[in-house]
């Protein structure tokens, strides 16, 4: 685990010097040591420069540091993340004649790509990015892993004149690229605004900063020694599904057991959070399983008696047979930490807060990685989409004798009186819950990722609207939008690329199979998987995910929907299989996540820092956000009116501060 950065430019000062600067801004990422490696110049003296912070993990001899040469191909890797099935691999090498000095997973990974090119990268089992420069052919490899837990950022120089120092540069993170000051002036990308406000955060494959953008999940990319695209392709796809039900129990539990054996594979100690829900469970069940000794299971617990899941994971971790440990987290520890909290953030989210305080108290025990159980509810059917969608879906299909326009406008009209009746008052903002969205879904018809995207948009279309400067809305690209209900170049909040790679990958799914296709590509892996991935590296945590992994993921795809999903939110298949040899009535309780009591401690302490910056109008001008939307959205927020929830605010808030700290502005 660690962090990657490198330049395609001109080999000289100028650019080495932008290289440390890059790998000092992600010394978070691997405290455990720093190395550089030049390639040799073209004779317009171009080159490559790599340069890699390293997390040690696997063989914390220096045999594994990188970048790493291999010693029969020439070819050098940067590598962030963990190839779970490295040790599979190496025996298949070997029998191919190959040997190792390094017992690590670069080395096996590094000799494949030497080996068989770009074509190695399907075999690899784990979560990834690397780049991998040949000096022979003077070509740059790049790929993420399938399912987009390690990141990957590019930007490409707008100036292409022969003058130009560099073509091509490259991290682990958006913060890196910023830090090495080859982007003159970096800009706010406008779609990235109007996708923030729809989401929460912003969608790839774009990103806050104009021009950068992140390398998509399962795919790979070559480039020349000049930076100039040769191919871009996907080697995994979601779309990709075996026929269903010929998946029994059985294949179920051990791809499972296996998927969880091999993220236990460590060289460094390494403990499980558990939250006391089934995912972690889950987990933590199969992982102590797995050894011989007690595993570190670890809990947050919270002064509020409503939010402490603590006393149920004790007994949770007593069933399962882990040393546990419960960290107690006041609200005066959260508000002191919340600045470092912050600066976690590698992009805008309103999302990552939980990640970055529960990677500090795993960290602070002295655990260098830590397994969670992310992905369990969008494998398995444990979200609200997987019961809502479903039913609204076939209401639409079943009423096309009526207009949408109808429906829409009866289901404002419930709305409206439902507000009024809880108190609402006029001239607020207005409720922007899933029962205050029905209006708009009616408008998007049997669109299931148009209805699932608003089942998600932390506001109304048309609060959206108002909360956009007209300023930004012209900066936008709408070369290619289809209404003016998507702001930029979006569509229903998702960049059009991602819209069309969605829709070919819920193609021919039943309806409950094509959530899950949604829940896995946007809600987990546009938000989890990038907001953890930032908040456990800033405190120089390794998280793992043994539910998201491809080969898991292949074979739960071929269990029938009934046997998958039902009841609808039990995630009965995963209580069954994860939870073996713990008493049900454990989990006899209402579902509740991991969550903090922002909304509390936002209308307290946290509110007196936030008021100064919701009220500024210069501040929210400078990002593209009408100031007088801001301030009455706030203000709504203070007045308790019914349906207006901490996480509009603090995500408004969390863009506001994030664009001006970073000095990134339109």
């Amino acid at each position: 685990m660690c962090g990657i950065a490198g330049i395609l430019g001109r080999i000289d000062d100028g650019n080495r010097e932008a290289l440390r600067r890059m790998a000092a801004a992600m010394a978070h990422r691997g405290p455990d040591g720093e190395h550089f490696w030049v390639g040799k110049p073209d004779k317009d003296g171009f080159g490559c420069l790599l340069a890699h912070r390293r997390l040690s993990i696997l063989d914390l001899s220096t045999a594994a540091d990188q970048p790493m040469t291999d010693p029969v191909g020439g070819q050098t890797i940067i590598f962030n993340g963990e190839i779970y099935n490295f040790r599979q691999l190496r025996d298949a090498l070997r029998d191919r004649g190959q040997s190792f000095q390094s017992t690590g997973d670069t080395a096996v990974m590094l000799r494949a790509l030497a080996l068989d090119g770009p074509d190695a990268v399907a075999s690899f089992r784990g979560m990834f990015a690397f780049a991998l420069w040949d000096e022979k052919t003077r070509g740059l490899t790049i790929a993420r892993d399938p399912l987009g837990i390690k990141p990957l950022y590019i930007c490409a120089n707008a100036d292409n004149s022969p003058g130009a120092s560099w073509s091509l540069i490259f991290a682990s993170e958006v913060r890196s690229i910023l830090a090495s000051g080859l982007l003159p002036k970096p800009r706010l990308n406008p779609a990235a605004v109007a996708s923030f406000v729809w989401n929460g955060f912003v969608m790839g494959p774009g990103t806050i900063i104009a021009g950068v953008e992140q390398v998509r999940p399962a795919e790979v990319r070559t480039y020349d020694g000049r930076g100039n695209s040769q191919s871009t392709r996907f080697y995994w796809s979601l779309a990709e599904r075996e026929e269903p039900q010929s998946m029994d129990d059985a294949a179920v539990r051990e791809a499972l057991d296996e998927s969880v054996r091999l993220h236990l594979v460590s060289d460094v100690p390494l403990g499980v959070f558990l939250s006391s829900g089934v995912d972690s469970t889950a987990v933590a069940n199969l992982a102590q399983k797995s050894c011989d000794i007690p595993i570190n299971t670890f809990t947050l617990a919270f002064e509020d008696p409503q939010l402490n899941e603590g006393a149920h994971a004790a007994r949770i971790a007593a069933a399962i047979g882990s040393r546990h440990r419960e960290v107690l987290l006041t609200e005066s520890d959260f508000v002191s930490s919340i600045e470092p909290a912050l600066e976690s953030l590698d992009q805008p989210t309103f999302d990552g807060i939980n990640s970055y305080v529960m990677s500090k108290a795993v960290r602070a025990a002295g655990l260098k990685v830590a397994l969670v159980g992310t992905g369990g509810d969008e494998l398995f059917g444990g979200y609200r989409t997987f019961r809502d969608l479903p039913p609204l879906l076939s209401f639409i299909r079943r009423t096309p004798f009526l207009p949408d326009p109808l429906k829409a406008g009866a289901a404002r009209l419930f709305a409206t009186l439902l507000h009024r009746a809880s108190g609402g008052a006029v001239g607020r903002v207005g409720p922007q819950t899933r029962w205050a969205k029905l209006s708009d879904m009616f408008l998007r018809g049997d669109d299931l990722i148009g209805l699932y995207q608003l089942s998600y948009a932390l506001f109304l279309p048309d609060f959206q609207s108002a909360l956009l400067e007209k300023s930004l809305a012209k900066r936008a690209d709408f070369a290619d939008c289809p209404a003016p209900s998507c702001p930029g170049s979006l569509v229903d909040g998702l960049p059009r690329s991602m819209y069309e790679r969605l829709s070919q990958e819920t193609q021919g799914h039943a309806v409950l199979s094509a959530i899950s296709v949604l829940e896995q590509r946007c809600f987990l892996g546009e938000r989890l998987l990038r907001d953890s991935d930032a908040a456990s590296m800033a405190v120089s945590l390794e998280m793992r995910l043994p539910l998201v992994d491809q080969v898991l993921v292949e074979q739960v795809n071929r269990v029938g929907e009934n046997r998958r999903y039902q009841p609808i939110g039990r995630k009965a298949l995963l209580r069954k299989i994860g939870l073996r040899g713990l008493d049900p009535r454990l989990f006899q309780r209402p579902k509740s996540g991991f969550v903090l009591p922002f909304d509390r401690w936002i209308r307290q302490s946290l509110g007196r820092a936030m008021d100064q910056t919701m009220r500024d109008p210069a501040l929210a001008t400078a990002i593209g956000l009408n100031p007088r939307s801001v301030e009455r959205l706030w203000d709504t927020f203070h007045s308790g009116s019914p349906g207006m929830y901490w996480s509009r605010v603090w995500a408004i808030y969390v863009l506001i501060r994030w664009c001006h700290r970073h000095g990134v502005l339109l």
